[in-house]
């Protein structure tokens, strides 16, 4: 059976993706889960893998997405939490080869899904996964977040900081943010953040200062790079939690990161798929069934910022790229 499917024979610019009619996946294994993706997310990652190439050798087309959401149609014998009809999201597939979400059909593992949270509509959930893993992990997993705490996220208008701020304040912890622009502001006050410090406009370490009575920040959250990290180290309070999304780069004086005894930690949540690693997958979907707890209790949403349709993906790539964007990017699969 073919299937239609947004794919990309090659790296390059938006122009590499295009519509392809493909042999639609099907239960390999007794734990599958065989999802009609209705909606997927769009994320900084998919647009490197098509400029770069797959994270993993693959011999024929590439569907990207890694956030999904859908229906149900089929499961393997032994999957115990969904049935078909059930409505799902989760973060799988999308980093190299025809398993992706950019695509009519995808096949899951059961232990990297959860059922649809009340209050929650699916493009929301087809936005979240890979932005609530990541927060989740750089706050919980690796800083090992506290009541009480200061912490600065920076970058808390986009997409993982909306959710970062979210998730820090609902771990009893208090939050400032960088914003690229005064509107933001409001923006990120509604999210929880105390702080909202205008990096364009204002000192990061003066502000931090003011806020923190020169202690400096608990732990910091750098959604951005090197030069951002490097510039968070002198802000950081001794024996913090300094977490960093991106590789900080070679060029880096670590000689205040160590007279502060902080502790540097890197986050990607893709290494369970990548490498393999069963346990680090089932514990990615506990995350998701913790978050949409907070969901349903209203302590945690998604703003999803805009929509397009499978067949705009390139449109979506361009946009992404372009920057400046609060919340997230989604392809609506049917229509």
């Amino acid at each position: 059976m073919l299937m239609k499917a947004i794919v990309m024979t090659e790296p390059g610019g938006a122009e590499v993706l295009h519509p392809a009619p493909i042999e639609a996946p099907g239960i390999e294994s007794p734990h599958d889960v065989l999802v009609r993706v209705q909606a997927a997310g769009v994320n900084p990652v998919d647009t490197k893998i098509r400029a770069r190439g797959p994270m993993r050798p693959v011999d024929g087309p590439t569907v990207l997405g890694c956030d999904g959401a859908g229906v149900v149609e089929a499961t393997g014998a032994e999957v115990t939490r969904v049935r078909p009809g059930d409505a799902v999201w989760y973060c799988s597939g999308g980093l190299g080869g025809p398993r992706g979400n950019y695509a009519e059909l995808n096949v899951v593992d059961e232990s990297l899904l959860q059922p649809l949270p009340q209050g929650m509509d699916i493009d929301q959930a087809a936005a979240a996964p890979l932005v609530l893993l990541t927060a989740w992990e750089a706050l919980h997993d690796r800083a090992g977040i506290k009541p009480g705490q200061q912490v600065l996220i920076h970058g808390g208008a986009g997409g993982v900081g909306h959710v970062a701020i979210q998730l820090a304040v609902a771990a009893g912890a208090r939050v400032a943010t960088t914003i690229s622009h005064p509107d933001k502001a409001d923006y990120v006050h509604r999210l929880g953040a105390e702080c909202a410090i205008n990096y364009r406009e204002e000192s990061l370490p003066e502000a931090v200062a003011d806020w923190t009575q020169g202690r400096g920040v608990d732990i910091a959250l750098d959604t951005v790079g090197p030069e951002v990290f490097r510039q968070t180290i002198p802000v950081m309070a001794l024996y913090g939690d300094l977490v960093t999304l991106l590789d900080p780069g070679p060029a880096l004086d670590l000689s205040e990161a160590r007279q502060r005894n902080l502790r540097l930690s890197l986050e990607l949540m893709l290494t369970p798929q990548v490498r393999g690693i069963p346990e680090a997958m089932a514990h990615q979907g506990w995350i998701l069934g913790q978050c949409a707890e907070l969901i349903t209790q209203g302590r945690l949403r998604i703003d999803v910022t805009e929509r397009f349709a499978l067949d705009q993906a390139g449109d979506a790539h361009r946009r992404l790229e372009a920057g400046g964007l609060t919340g997230k990017l989604v392809l609506r699969i049917d229509g």
